[in-house]
């Protein structure tokens, strides 16, 4: 599932016509290079949210078959946040453990490394990178088991969430459609250990703002590839 129903905010005035995922880097938008990086590890079924100009993202991917995938959108008449965009698609996703990915992270991870999770000894499994200038003290920490949690006194990494994880169904069991952040879900399945991670040390970064969206732009430009 690519999450694509944010408001782009931070990124006026660039999309105030124009959904974040349409911004172009190298003459592709950044959905696309997420979508190619997507099926060149074998995933070729997507679920696609969106609420902002979300039309727009529909008439330039369309089913996805010029692509080399199958594309499945699911529209948000409000915007509904992770978990609540995620839950509203629960129906569209086949698979009971699937891969999560934000549209505007911009990363050379390899999507093939990541497993099917069970639902039983783990609930969510993230992508964890180290922390930016834009998010200095981090969001969760990685022990020495690879297992992710929030509590500071245990041992291990603070690091930077990716926004590049598997997810599993059960993680939203019993739960409304309705706006909400996946980060409360996360959190609370920590306690219960229930939350593995991996470090990637490869280039990442979060295009969430003009500057940011320059500094991929100079980036690709200088190699041709998303390996910076």
């Amino acid at each position: 599932m690519i999450l694509a129903a944010g408001l782009g905010t931070r990124m006026q005035p660039l999309t105030a016509n124009l959904p974040k995922p349409l911004l172009e880097v190298g003459g592709k938008t950044l959905i696309q290079h997420q979508i190619h990086r997507l099926r060149d590890a074998g995933v070729t079924e997507l679920v696609i949210n969106h609420f902002y100009l979300g039309r727009m993202i529909e008439e330039h991917l369309g089913d996805g078959s010029l692509l080399g995938v199958k594309i499945d959108y699911s529209r948000e008449p409000i915007l509904l946040e992770t978990a609540g965009g995620i839950i509203k698609s629960l129906p569209k996703l086949r698979d009971e453990s699937f891969i999560v990915v934000n549209a505007d992270v911009w990363s050379d991870f390899d999507f093939a490394l990541l497993q099917p999770i069970d639902g039983v000894d783990r609930l969510a499994h993230l992508v964890l990178v180290r922390n930016t200038e834009h998010n200095p003290l981090g969001d969760f920490y990685i022990d020495d088991r690879g297992r992710v949690h929030e509590d500071p006194e245990a041992e291990g990494e603070r690091l930077t969430f990716s926004g590049i994880s598997v997810m599993h169904k059960k993680l939203f069991s019993g739960l409304p459609i309705q706006p909400m952040s996946v980060t409360p879900l996360l959190q609370q399945a920590m306690k219960g250990n229930k939350i593995s991670g991996e470090i990637h040390n490869g280039a990442w970064l979060d295009v969430g703002t003009p500057e940011r969206l320059q500094e991929v732009q100079a980036r690709f430009t200088s190699s041709g590839e998303v390996t910076e």
